[in-house]
């Protein structure tokens, strides 16, 4: 390795010096190279194993990775969904002297998947759509901080599952520029690219017979116009009636919480006359379900799951009288004799399949569907025991790093039936 090589990271790991940086990326031996799906970039982008995790390397000029570095570190200061930055490697050096290309290193985001790994066979218009809109909830976020992508698709972006709907992460900052605000024009052409983009991408897994025959790339690519649009009204739209309709503010409030934004702070206006109320959001903020969830339970899910989750929580307050009990011991009771119990439940050698949150919505879902094809309220341990079998052991691991089994679960857990007096013993 050259005397010369330069690592600038934030939170240096010396492993990064036992990494083959004087050879070309393509060339790296496969006992460091991590084997898993990618998306379509311009550079060379690939896995390597790391400390037991998972990091991405691109190969890049030394002014590019710096920048994308700084870039990416900016937005994760503003809690925007993106890959976390690691290290710059410059001053690579081949054994004979050659120089060798800037490398950008960031950490591989767990249980994520490039767009064209998220089908087996065939993408449905369905798939194909949530995909499209979980990338204009992203484009939204970006464009209220003032963010310009300036290369939106589907391609530089990572998809985690959320619930039945997806979580859409920025991958590639590249070509981004972040300003104290976006004018009309900005986001417009932001849009237009994102619409061309994934009409083209969309249209090279149809030339590849990768795609449902009923899926048509320009409909689904027109979509992501229409639900940026509707989103951003919702968000910054003013919205003008009758000062005797006044409850219409906490419904405007209510609207945006269900899209998972908080509002910290409403310009609300009134006429001369006192008729007529007129209001906006001023500044917006993502996760208003995230924050709240990890605020009673330390569970930090994605932003549909953490509804899921929520739902749960409000519907074990019901069930069991505790309306009147304060919300963060109720919440630390629902997660002792709930949640954790099932998690816990899980054989090791399954939890790599997927997050935690993501199988307890699964979980309920698969219980729900029970319950209805059987004509009775199935308890929660016969729905997970069922779950377990039947659809998680048949799926793919969406998780980066397993820690091999070590053990298996053989005592008894216990878990909180729908009368709370009433304990099963079960796995």
């Amino acid at each position: 390795m050259s005397a010369s090589l330069t690592i600038t990271s934030a939170t240096a790991d010396p492993a990064l010096l036992d990494l083959p940086w004087d050879r070309p990326l393509d060339d790296w031996p496969d006992e460091y190279i991590a084997a898993l799906p990618k998306g379509i970039s311009r550079h060379l982008v690939r896995f390597a194993h790391l400390s037991g995790h998972v990091i991405a390397i691109k190969e890049t000029t030394d002014e590019m990775a710096k920048r994308e570095y700084e870039m990416l570190r900016t937005l994760q200061r503003l809690d925007v969904p993106c890959v976390e930055p690691l290290a710059v490697i410059t001053n690579r050096q081949s054994p004979d002297g050659e120089p060798l290309q800037s490398a950008l290193v960031t950490r591989h985001l767990k249980f994520s998947l490039p767009y064209r790994a998220l089908f087996s066979q065939m993408l449905r218009p369905d798939t194909a759509t949530r995909l499209v809109d979980a990338l204009a909830v992203l484009l939204v976020r970006l464009h209220v901080i003032g963010f310009f992508w300036g290369d939106v698709s589907l391609s530089n972006t990572l998809f985690r599952r959320d619930a039945g709907a997806f979580a859409a992460y920025l991958v590639d900052a590249e070509t981004g520029q972040l300003y104290d605000g976006l004018s009309n024009g900005q986001r417009e052409n932001d849009l237009e690219i994102a619409r061309v983009n994934i009409a083209g991408e969309l249209m090279d897994l149809e030339a590849g017979g990768r795609v449902d025959e009923e899926l048509d790339p320009i409909t689904v690519s027109n979509g992501i116009v229409a639900a940026y649009r509707s989103l951003w009204k919702e968000l910054t739209g003013s919205e003008s009636f009758s000062s005797s309709e006044r409850w219409r503010i906490n419904k405007r409030v209510d609207r945006l919480n269900d899209l998972g934004f908080d509002i910290e702070e409403l310009a609300i206006k009134t006429t001369e006359g006192g008729t007529t109320v007129r209001i906006q959001p001023k500044v917006v903020d993502a996760g208003h379900h995230q924050r709240r969830l990890l605020r009673l339970t330390g569970l930090d899910a994605q932003e549909n799951q953490a509804r899921r989750l929520l739902n749960d929580l409000d519907s074990y307050t019901v069930r069991f009288g505790r309306k009147e009990f304060d919300e963060e011991m109720v919440a630390h009771d629902w997660l002792a004799k709930v949640f954790e119990p099932v998690i816990r439940a899980i054989p090791r050698d399954l939890r790599g399949k997927l997050e935690p949150a993501e199988i307890f919505h699964q979980l309920l879902e698969h219980r729900w569907f029970m319950s209805q094809d059987q004509s009775r309220d199935v308890p929660l341990a016969e729905a997970l025991s069922s779950y377990v079998d039947t659809i998680l052991r048949h799926r793919r691991d969406e998780a980066t790093v397993i820690e091999p089994p070590t053990e298996s679960i053989t005592l008894p857990i216990a878990v909180a039936t729908d009368d709370e007096t009433d304990w099963r013993l079960t796995v």
